[in-house]
């Protein structure tokens, strides 16, 4: 899958984001990019603060080790998992 790739501990993800969904969840494999949905609006950072909380959650850290690095006002963007403690199904552990 080429959505994710380890540097070092943390984790890189891209994501694309489908905001305004019926239900916050993560679909899954969408193109190169893992696709979220969310109920939050593009506004004001709200989708981005709710996907932040959907993966500090989904990969067992705190909503302070998911770092957005890149497309703060995209649907594309990049996020860093600093040394997830749990790996969902479609996440390797190999690194």
């Amino acid at each position: 899958m080429d959505f994710y790739r380890w540097e070092g501990e943390d984790l890189i993800l891209s994501v694309h984001v489908q905001p305004r969904a019926s239900q916050t969840a993560i679909v899954g494999a969408h193109q190169d990019r893992l696709k979220i949905r969310t109920t939050a609006a593009p506004v004001e950072g709200q989708a981005n603060a709710e996907i932040i909380k959907l993966l500090a959650k989904s990969f067992g850290v705190a909503k302070s080790h998911v770092i957005l690095l890149q497309g703060d006002t995209s649907r594309d963007k990049r996020f860093r998992i600093q040394s997830p403690k749990k790996l969902p199904d479609f996440i390797s552990a190999q690194h």
